[in-house]
Formats: structure tokens, sequence, C-alpha cells
């Protein structure tokens, strides 16, 4: 069946929004259609840019042109609010992570969805912009679970193949200047950004790691400011070892301290493989085998806009959002699994004393 057309808004007009820009113009059937944001210079910058209607809040839009759905590419501290609003009013909603700023109002989104729906929709009592009555549906934009070297380890731990997982390890390894953040303040203030390298940067890689390897029960280790401190509140490296329920730990180390940026790492040791993931260009799955064997699975190229380290995946997961609309199940990457990663940042500034 062709999947029928989709008129869309986008909700903040960011440095990520290109991406979403360029994977909805890059999909059959899917139209941009009008542009909101809460800041004069970025309705102006979006205006400019496109010449797409342009309104000051998502109820703005919504009120004039009845999209099919929203994209929600706001700071952090404002994800769950245009959300709530456009889930309210029967309109799909794909959200950039996190999740939320705080645990609590992740907790409110997830909430607002009811307990039969948790997963990722919401009853929706008005008319949908399509005319007809139903749920609008949610996403959250976990876009690394697409790559391929992500599907393949999810499908080899999946196999059983691999024999017992013994545990893993993860790095962000990146770089960031003072400049960065003096260009979006936001990006280095609790109030606003929830977090920093953890939330901000290392976010997919947690979910990554919580998604492969089952739920995170205790998260133990400290966050901290090597490079940034007197520049930004929040933490530039952070050390931890989560501990999943099933019995395994992970090694994680991430930091914004290196002078270039490496790719990102995860290796799981299991029975009868080494399996190792690096990110960004060349990157994939090398999975080395106890017997000698080896087999590589190559990540696909990048083909929405956007910086190379945001991952190659953000189309792929558009498409299958827009896919999944006209089934009854929920979008599988909804509000109550991205709670996960949230989890796991969350404990480990609580653990630091540090964070909101």
């Amino acid at each position: 069946m062709a999947q029928r057309d989709r008129r869309i808004g986008l909700v903040g007009y960011g440095d990520v929004s290109v991406v979403h820009v360029g994977a909805i113009e890059a999909i059959d059937g899917l139209e941009l259609v009008g542009i909101a944001d809460a800041d004069p210079a970025a309705r102006e910058r979006a205006e400019a840019a496109t010449g797409l209607p342009i309104f000051a809040s998502v109820d703005e839009l919504i009120d004039a042109l009845g999209p099919d759905a929203v994209h929600v590419t706001t700071p952090h501290d404002q994800h769950v609010g245009p959300s709530l609003a456009a889930l309210e009013r029967g309109v799909h909603v794909l959200q950039e992570k996190p999740l939320a700023h705080t645990l609590a109002e992740g907790t409110r989104l997830v909430e607002a969805l009811g307990a039969v729906s948790a997963e990722g929709t919401v009853s929706a009592a008005a008319p949908r912009a399509d005319g007809g009555q139903g749920a609008a549906k949610i996403g959250i934009c976990f876009q690394n679970r697409y790559n391929r070297a992500s599907q393949e380890l999810a499908r080899l731990l999946g196999s059983g193949e691999l024999g017992e997982v013994r545990g893993a390890w993860a790095s962000v390894v990146w770089s960031r200047t003072a400049e960065y953040y003096a260009a979006k303040p936001w990006r280095g203030r609790w109030e606003n950004a929830g977090g920093g390298l953890l939330i901000n940067q290392a976010i997919h890689t947690l979910d990554l790691v919580q998604w492969l390897l089952g739920p995170v029960e205790r998260t133990e280790g400290l966050v901290s400011q090597k490079k940034f401190a007197g520049v930004v509140e929040v933490e530039d490296t952070a050390d931890l070892v989560l501990h999943h329920a099933s019995g395994i730990t992970t090694t994680f180390y991430a930091t914004l301290t290196a002078p270039i940026a490496r790719p990102v790492e995860l290796e799981v040791e299991t029975e009868n493989a080494y399996l190792e993931v690096r990110s960004g260009r060349g990157g994939g799955l090398t999975v080395r085998w106890a017997d000698g064997r080896v087999d590589t699975f190559s990540d696909k190229v990048a083909t929405a806009g956007g910086r190379s380290y945001w991952g190659v995946s953000h189309e792929e997961l558009i498409r299958d959002f827009y896919a999944s609309l006209d089934a009854p199940e929920p979008f599988w990457i909804g509000p109550a699994e991205a709670m996960g990663s949230l989890q796991i940042l969350k404990d480990a500034y609580t653990n630091s004393g540090v964070g909101n």
C-alpha cells in the first residue's frame, strides 16, 4: 500500500532542524508546510531560508495550516509543551531527543499518554487534520538505532549465536569550544538543557547501550568539568559504570575535551565473539568470532543534511515513523522507551550532586 501524503509543520528552527527539513524533502509523500519558533530571530531566518508560513507557536501553526504532524526540534526545555499541545489536538509528533530536560517533564509526557498507550499513542478527541478520528502517535528521535551496525548488532544479540553476553564498553570522545556554548547559551545551563555532555551528545550512545543490552538498574560514577568550568554550568566529562538488570556491566566514558572528535565506540564481549561498533564515515560493525572468522557490516552514508556525528539515519527513522502511522500499534520508540536513557543520565547527575 502506498504511503499517504502528509503535511508537516516544524517547531523550532535551530541546528538539528536542517536534518529534519532535508529528510522531509527527500521522502516522497511528505511536505513541509510551515515553521513555528518562539524566537523572533529564528523566525526571520526561517522565513528567509524557506519562504514558508512562519508562526510564533505550535498552536498558531496548527490553527492556520492543520498539519498531519509536527516535528519538535526546539531546545530541551521546550520539548514537552509543544508535543503535548499537538497530541491533544490529534496531530502526530516526531520529537527530537532528549525526551525532556527533567525527569518530571518526561514523566508528565508519558503519563499524559495514558497507562494503556504509554508506549506512544494518545487518544485524540478532536478530529485529526486528515479529517478522521483516531489516535495521534509520537516518536522520539533516537536515529542511531537505525544505523546498519546497530541493527545488525541487535539481530546477532537476539539470535543466540553469540552465546552469553559478558559485558560492554562504550565511549563518546568529542570536542567542543567555548564559542559553541556562547552561540547558544541554553546549551550550558541546567535550567534549559537539563545537563551537558550526557544529555546533549552522549545520550544516543546511552540509548543504544540500554536498548541492545537491556535495562540499566543502577548507574555508578560521576560527571565533572574538566575544560569548561567557569564557562558553563553543565558537565563536559563522565566516567560511569552501568549495571544492567541482566547482571552485566557497561563501562562508559564520555568527554568533550578532546582536540578533535573521535568515532563513537561500542564494544560487546560475548561467549562466542567480540563485537565492535564505530560511528562516522567508514563506520560500522566488526564481529570477531572466537573461531577466527571476521564479519563486517558498513554503515550507510547520510543522505539528509547536518553534521556527520549526528548519525546517518534520521531519514530512516522519519521514513519509518510515517510508514507506521496507519498501523494500530504505537511507534516503537515512544516516550516510555525514551525514559531509559534519561533515567541513566539523571542518575549520574544525582550521584554527582548536580543538575535538576
